[in-house]
C-alpha cells in the first residue's frame, strides 16, 4: 500500500504543479455549458413574419387580431404587412423574413360557407428549428380560430390535461449533467492518457521498473491518481455549473453523498476505462489522434443532448455499453429530478462492475518489464 501511495502522491504532484492543465480540463466543459444552454435552449423570439392579406375581409380580420396579440405578448413572431405573396415569398428565400402567412381572396367567404377555409403558411425549412417552431405557432392559433364563438352546452370534445412532474427545466440545467461528465473525462484524458504516455515517453516509467513494485501495484496507482483528478474535476464541475445553471438540489445533503459515489464510480470507470486503451500504447502522438474520437462516440449517444430513443438501433447499441449514458442519467436523475438511490443504483451498479472490468483487463495487458 506504501509503495501505491507513492505513485499516487507522485502523480498528483505532478498534476499540481501544472494549474493550466487543471484550467484546461475544466474550463472547457463550462464554456460549453455556457455557450451551449444559452445557445440552444432559448425559444424563438421576434422572428419577423410577412403577412399577405388577399382578403380583406372579417375573418381575415381576427387572423390579424390574433397575431397583435402574439406580438404584444409572447412574441415569438412580429407580422410585417406585405400586399404581394410573390414578394413575400421571395424574401423568405433571401432570409430578409423567417416566414410568410398568405391568406387568399374570398377565405372569408369560405369560412361562413364552411368550404374549406385554407391559410397558406410559406416557411425556409433549411431551419427546421425555426420552421418548426412557427408552424407549430400557426398551428395553435388555426385551433383558435376554428373555436366556435358560441360554446356548445354539451362537450363533445376530449381534452387533454398535461401534468408536469417538475418545474420548467431549462436547456442549461438539462445540459448540466453530460458537462460534469465530460470535464471528469477530459480530466483522464488529459491527466491520466496524455500524462502516462508522455511518462513512458520521457522513460519516468523505467523508473518504476527497477523498484520493488509490483505490477498490480503499478496499475492501481496510477488508476487511483487519475480516479483522484477526475473526482477533483467532478466535484468543482458539479459546485460550479449548479451555481451557473441555478440547480437548487446541490444544498441537500443527502443528494450530495449519492452524489459524491456517483462521481466516484463515473471517475472510476472514466479512468479504467482509458488505461486499458492505452496500456500498451508507445507513441506520444497517438492519445492527441484519438481523444476527439472518443468524445464523438461516447459524449454524443449518451443521450446529454439529445434522447437516446431517436437514435438509430446501432446507436442506441453503443449508448447502452457507454459508460458516458449511465453517468449521465445518474446526474440527471440526482441533480434535476432530486431523486434518490432507487434511481440511480443501476448507474451505480454499471459503473462499478465496468470499472472492475476494465481494470481486470488491464493488469494482466500491462508490461512489467521494459
Amino acid at each position: 500500500m506504501n509503495r501505491m501511495m507513492a505513485i499516487v502522491e507522485r502523480e498528483l504532484r505532478k498534476f499540481l504543479r501544472s494549474p493550466a492543465l487543471m484550467l484546461v480540463s475544466m474550463v472547457f466543459p463550462l464554456i460549453q455549458l455556457i455557450v451551449l444552454g444559452n445557445a440552444f435552449g432559448g425559444k424563438i423570439r421576434e422572428a419577423r413574419l410577412a403577412v399577405v392579406d388577399q382578403d380583406r375581409g372579417t375573418q381575415a380580420l381576427k387572423i390579424h387580431e390574433a397575431f397583435n396579440a402574439v406580438r404584444a405578448n409572447m412574441r415569438t413572431f412580429i407580422p410585417v404587412e406585405y400586399t404581394s405573396d410573390q414578394e413575400a415569398v421571395e424574401d423568405v428565400r433571401n432570409g430578409r423574413i423567417q416566414g410568410a402567412v398568405i391568406i387568399p381572396p374570398e377565405y372569408s367567404r369560405r369560412v361562413y360557407e364552411r368550404n374549406h377555409p385554407r391559410i397558406a403558411l410559406v416557411v425556409d425549412n433549411s431551419d427546421n428549428f425555426m420552421s418548426s417552431t412557427l408552424q407549430q405557432e400557426m398551428a395553435q392559433l388555426t385551433e383558435q380560430l376554428n373555436q366556435p364563438d358560441i360554446e356548445p352546452r354539451l362537450l363533445q370534445q376530449s381534452v387533454l390535461d398535461v401534468v408536469e412532474l417538475y418545474p420548467y427545466i431549462e436547456y442549461m440545467k438539462y445540459l448540466l449533467p453530460g458537462s460534469i461528465a465530460l470535464a471528469m473525462f477530459v480530466s483522464v484524458m488529459i491527466g491520466g492518457g496524455m500524462l502516462y504516455i508522455d511518462d513512458k515517453a520521457r522513460g519516468v516509467h523505467e523508473g518504476y521498473l527497477v523498484t520493488p513494485i509490483t505490477k498490480a501495484e503499478l496499475v492501481f496507482g496510477l488508476n487511483l491518481a487519475g480516479a483522484i483528478k477526475a473526482i477533483a474535476a467532478g466535484v468543482v464541475i458539479t459546485a460550479v455549473g449548479c451555481m451557473l445553471a441555478g440547480v437548487s438540489s446541490i444544498f441537500d445533503l443527502r443528494t450530495d453523498g449519492w452524489l459524491l459515489v456517483l462521481i466516484v464510480l463515473t471517475s472510476l470507470a472514466f479512468n479504467t476505462m482509458m488505461f486499458l486503451m492505452m496500456v500498451r500504447v508507445e507513441d506520444p502522438l497517438v492519445p492527441r489522434a484519438t481523444f476527439g474520437i472518443l468524445n464523438t462516440l461516447l459524449f454524443f449517444p449518451s443521450g446529454s443532448i439529445y434522447p437516446i430513443q431517436a437514435f438509430p438501433w446501432w446507436l442506441q447499441a453503443i449508448a447502452r455499453a457507454d459508460p458516458f449514458t449511465y453517468a449521465v442519467h445518474g446526474f440527471k436523475a440526482l441533480l434535476l429530478k432530486e431523486a434518490g438511490l432507487a434511481a440511480v443504483w443501476q448507474d451505480f451498479l454499471y459503473l462499478g462492475v465496468f470499472a472492475l472490468i476494465m481494470i481486470s483487463v488491464a493488469t494482466p495487458l500491462f508490461k512489467r518489464s521494459l
